[in-house]
């Protein structure tokens, strides 16, 4: 490696190293620090006196033995002018009418007229009574005169009559002044006593008031904020009238701030009684004119904030009254706890009432069970992925198989085996993701459906067993993409959609003859959960959701406007917590909705309930697969009916059909006939003003149709 040439200056000449030649130039300066030598000190700048001072000043000053000093010594000055200023408005008010004025105004503030009255009297009473003390002032020198005579004159005589007494005693005529010679010296030391005190109670005095002040000061916290000392967070404290009146005053709503400061000591006055609710309390909060529900609701998590608690354990919901909301305050901690298994694991004697029972679902937030009716009402359960909704929809399920008059059709659309346990018990257990698993729960539907007409066409008075339909995933249902051989789609969202239509129609009609539809879904959107489908529900509940409009999907406007929340639960951590919006089951007056803290019923506990099920039924056959019936072509069963005509009615061509297969085509109408020669080449059409199909258009379509482009007819 070769080294870099360098120069070596020499009294103002530079010699190269590399080639020796001597050049003059300018003396170099050296950038080096020289070196020094004894004789030769290095030379440091001299700082400025004001410089160092001022950086001095600025250390001490912001040293944080310095600024603790400076906090103590205003925080405890504060107490004793705060003390003063206190002590000083406890005697105005006690000399005056502010405190009745103040509580007058508290008391219309919140609204309440009747307090208000009550103040307004006691303070004309309080006025009156004054009034009355200071009349009674201009006569008061002429009665302490007259007292003061009459006690003198009753001492005198007193101390004469004990003085006659002794001298008759000691027959000593002297001792008739005993008495008052005692009592005048009992004057001199009592006089003497004070003399000699008087001085240090004069020195001792101011002190003693400004201790009293500060004491006063210190308890009540008479200081600014920055300057008190820091504290930890209480958290999990009890909650008190003043806590609640505290957090409400600092959610950072101007009318609610002024009237709880135009209040004062009476800010309690707008809470209800604190109620125990379960594992938390209970308090209805009265606002004041001016201060809305929906703006206290919208700051929950200030709200849980100021009360020391997270905010999944502040619940706000609309009181029945008029400008009250109803705040649920959990103990902190408690809704992390596990509520216990379901009575459906501890009692292998439980038996389930379809028609005047109540499934044990789990508990509220009070801790009490959870019962809710199923009974003739539609379900629907919506929910992130893995929040337990299967769990929750399985263990409603598990319930009523303990009915045995209850029948169920289940299409568990993710097919992972969490309805396993349902195979012997289910006349239809149909698992699978893909899209024949959707034709055949698609298909089970409009089973459904046929059974529910069936039954409405019964005679009057006749009585069916309960029919449930389980759709578990029912948003791959809807997300399907398949096309039947009618160009009819499985899935969607519009009337073509045979999923739609089939739901739709149990929705409408299926209740009053006990066939019922039980649905669950990921992620409601109008794409996977339609809104005529999920409104078709009598019992909606939701787990955690990620946004509002999702839970207003999942349980209606109504609800979430009157304090479900399910988009605030915590995914994950609230794992199988629901929020629920039916008549079947027990909700506070004035809520619309309620939440429940659900039984967990593993996998292997739901098979132990379903073979207990199994055990109550007479034996059940279960089909993996809907019996579609035989396939046909309906293209070429129109082409047999045709014959040799050349044209024919297409009120006979259905008449043939229907002779032809009655499963298949018994039903059919102009419609259905229609919609199979859409896009054919042969369409009916008028001739003679009636409507035929040409035989020749259809020979020609069916001569050049692939060989894979047959169609079936669905029955």
């Amino acid at each position: 490696m070769t080294e870099p040439a360098s120069t070596v200056p020499v009294m103002g000449t530079v010699h190269h190293l590399d080639d020796h030649r001597p050049t003059t130039r300018e003396p170099v300066v050296s950038l080096t620090k020289a070196p020094t030598t004894p004789d030769t000190p290095p030379t440091v700048p001299r700082t400025s006196r004001v410089v160092r001072t001022a950086r001095m000043v600025r250390t001490v000053a912001t040293h944080d033995r310095t600024r603790s000093t400076a906090r103590f010594t205003v925080r405890h000055g504060m107490y004793v002018v705060g003390g003063g200023r206190i002590m000083v408005r406890r005697a105005w008010e006690g000399r005056t009418a502010a405190r009745y004025e103040r509580m007058l105004r508290a008391a219309e503030a919140a609204g309440n007229l009747d307090l208000a009255t009550e103040w307004e009297e006691r303070g004309q009473r309080f006025r009156a009574a004054r009034h009355q003390r200071r009349m009674d002032l201009l006569s008061a020198p002429v009665k302490a005169a007259k007292g003061a005579a009459a006690g003198l004159g009753i001492t005198a005589g007193g101390l004469l009559l004990l003085g006659i007494i002794l001298a008759v005693a000691n027959e000593n005529f002297a001792d008739l002044a005993t008495p008052t010679l005692a009592l005048i010296e009992l004057v001199r030391w009592i006089v003497l006593i004070i003399t000699v005190v008087w001085g240090p109670l004069v020195a001792l005095g101011p002190w003693a008031a400004l201790l009293a002040l500060w004491g006063m000061g210190r308890h009540q916290q008479a200081a600014p904020q920055w300057v008190l000392p820091a504290r930890a967070a209480d958290v999990g404290a009890p909650i008190t009238p003043s806590v609640v009146v505290t957090a409400l005053r600092d959610l950072g709503i101007a009318p609610l701030r002024q009237a709880v400061k135009e209040m004062g000591d009476a800010g309690a006055a707008m809470l209800g009684p604190i109620r125990i609710a379960g594992c938390g309390v209970e308090v209805d909060v009265t606002l004041p004119s001016g201060v809305a529900t929906d703006e206290v609701q919208k700051r929950r998590r200030k709200l849980a904030e100021n009360l020391n608690r997270h905010e999944h354990e502040v619940f706000i919901t609309i009181a029945q009254a008029a400008r009250t909301v109803r705040l649920w305050i959990a103990d902190s901690g408690a809704l992390d706890e596990p509520i216990g298994p379901s009575p459906l694991m501890t009692d292998t004697t439980l038996t389930a009432d379809y028609a005047k029972g109540k499934a044990p679902w789990g508990q509220d937030l009070r801790g009490d069970a959870a019962l809710i009716s199923l009974y003739q009402r539609h379900m629907l359960i919506t929910g992130l992925s893995n929040q337990g909704k299967t769990a929750a929809l399985r263990a409603l399920a598990l319930w009523l198989a303990l009915d045995p008059r209850v029948e169920f059709r289940v299409a568990d659309l993710k097919g992972v085996g969490d309805w396993g346990m349902f195979d012997g018990l289910a006349t239809v257990l149909i698992q699978g993701p893909t899209d024949d698993h959707v034709i055949e729960a698609t298909e089970m539907l409009e089973d459904l459906v046929d059974e529910m007409e069936r039954r409405i066409q019964a005679p009057p008075g006749t009585m069916f067993t309960p029919l449930i339909g389980i759709v578990d995933e029912a948003q791959v249902a809807f997300m399907c993409p398949v096309v039947d051989g009618e160009k009819r789609p499985y899935g969607g969202t519009r009337a073509t959609s045979r999923y739609f239509m089939a739901a739709r129609k149990i929705h409408n009609q299926g209740r009053a003859v006990d066939v019922l539809l039980f649905q669950g879904t990921q992620d409601p959107t109008d794409q996977n959960l339609p809104k005529l489908v999920r409104e078709g529900a009598h019992t909606r509940a939701s787990l955690a959701l990620g946004t509002e409009s999702q839970a207003r999907m999942a349980l209606g406007d109504k609800a979430v406007d009157g304090g479900a929340a399910p988009n605030l639960l915590r995914p994950g951590l609230d794992k199988g917590t629901v929020v629920v919006a039916s008549d079947g089951i027990t909700i506070p007056a004035g809520q619309a909705a309620l939440t429940v803290r659900t039984h967990y019923i593993s996998t292997d506990g739901a098979a132990q309930i379903a073979e207990r099920a199994k055990a109550l039924r007479d034996g059940v056959t279960t089909l993996h697969a809907v019996d579609r019936g035989e396939k046909r072509d309906p293209l070429m069963d129109v082409m047999t009916v045709l014959g040799d005509a050349s044209r024919v009615l297409t009120t006979d061509v259905l008449k043939r059909l229907a002779a032809l297969s009655e499963d298949a085509y018994g039903k059919w109408s102009h419609l259905d006939l229609k919609r199979v020669l859409d896009g054919t080449g042969a369409e009916p059409y008028k001739s003679d003003g009636r409507m035929v199909i040409a035989r020749e258009r259809l020979f020609r379509h069916l001569a050049n149709r692939p060989a894979d482009g047959s169609a079936s007819a669905a029955e």
